[in-house]
């Protein structure tokens, strides 16, 4: 049987259980599970735990976030990790209506980032035991918290990856469909300005302004941009002051780093470091780095693009390899090495808004996909 043909046996398979993967699908994003929010982080974890039995050695690690769900399934050939996780960002409440299917789309809360794609990996499990068909040795990685950084789960991610031959993200794809193999890593910095207080009226003289400070600081941050690399810096949250007729004692601003290379974003943090006061009374802290490092595309993750690449035509569609300034959880894998294919999550659009969606006909032939690629990464090793 040619390529073509296997892919397209497989298509049928995620066709004919369209309507049982919506049924787990609708069950999980009604469990609604913002970051956080332990009550339902704790549910959530305890659905897909009950889902994912049975399908491999099924390990949970209790964190400060929420569960950490790690499965093995033992295989041949190369060791591939399969990433997802399970928290979102709507606070509970923020959606009239947790399940809604209008015009060939499905809106709730996390079905598009990423409670569609996570399921597409319960679905290639039950797939692979279904067909018999080899498949690599397996490792999936569920956490609780990448929509904050991934701060717990940072050390499982990397403990993973370290393991791994390949990494599989199952985020959302870019808007046009296509997979990605380039993404921008993501730095937080807080810029602290401690000043002094005097009364603005009578003695404005004896008072250290740090918002004025801060003004002066953020002018030299924004200036460290490099907008032809894509290296950006966003000012983009300020606080300071008590009362308008006191000199303002005390500022601070929050500052998002983005950066196509590791080496970009170092200068950044370089010169981040190296901010020195320009008032002699005024003092300056600064906390935060970079949290997710670029992951920045290799010749092993460009041919693991297109080895999936072929998969999706002979599916009956193409992909370019995407790039994208946002940062996922696979950013943590490509800077240890790993060859990382992002994108293999679910078609749609509006994540982190409440027109968040997907688009039902398509998930048939990305769930295909998945099960292809991972096949193949046998099949073609």
């Amino acid at each position: 049987m040619s390529a073509q043909a296997r892919a397209q046996d497989t298509l049928a398979y995620f066709e004919r259980r369209l309507d049982a993967y919506l049924t787990d699908l609708r069950e999980l994003v009604e469990i609604e599970s913002p970051t956080h929010h332990l009550p339902g982080i704790k549910k959530a974890a305890l659905w897909l735990q009950t889902q994912f039995a049975g399908l491999g050695e099924l390990r949970r690690f209790e964190t400060e976030a929420g569960a950490v769900l790690r499965l093995f399934r033992r295989g041949s050939g190369p060791r591939v990790l399969l990433l997802a996780h399970y928290d979102t960002v709507h606070p509970v409440g923020s959606w009239k209506k947790l399940w809604r299917e209008e015009r060939g789309r499905i809106y709730g809360p996390g079905v598009y980032d990423m409670k569609a794609g996570l399921l597409f990996i319960l679905w290639a499990l039950r797939y692979l035991g279904d067909s018999g068909a080899e498949h690599p040795n397996l490792e999936v990685l569920l956490t609780p918290d990448e929509e904050v950084g991934s701060v717990t789960s940072r050390i499982f991610i990397e403990d993973a990856a370290r393991g791994a031959d390949y990494a599989l993200v199952l985020e959302p794809p870019t808007g046009a469909g296509d997979l990605k193999v380039h993404r921008k890593g993501v730095g937080w910095y807080k810029l602290k300005v401690h000043g002094r207080a005097a009364h603005q009226g009578v003695e404005p003289e004896k008072g250290v302004n740090a918002i004025v400070e801060a003004a002066r600081q953020l002018l030299r941050v924004v200036e460290a941009q490099d907008l032809e690399k894509g290296t950006t810096l966003g000012p983009n949250v300020a606080r300071g002051g008590t009362a308008g007729n006191v000199v303002a004692d005390y500022a601070e601003v929050l500052v998002d780093l983005r950066a196509w290379t590791l080496e970009e974003a170092e200068r950044v943090d370089r010169f981040m470091r190296a901010l020195e006061p320009v008032h002699p009374e005024a003092r300056l802290e600064l906390e935060g780095g970079l949290n997710r490092p670029p992951m920045e595309p290799t010749p092993e993750s460009l041919a693991l693009f297109e080895l999936a690449r072929s998969a999706a035509r002979d599916l009956g569609f193409d992909s370019q390899p995407g790039k994208v300034g946002g940062g996922s959880d696979g950013n943590f894998t490509a800077n240890l090495g790993v060859p990382t294919l992002d994108g293999l999550g679910a078609m749609g659009a509006d994540a982190h808004q409440l027109s968040e969606h997907v688009v039902t006909a398509e998930l048939p032939r990305r769930m295909a996909l998945l099960a292809e690629l991972l096949t193949r990464l046998v099949r073609d090793a």
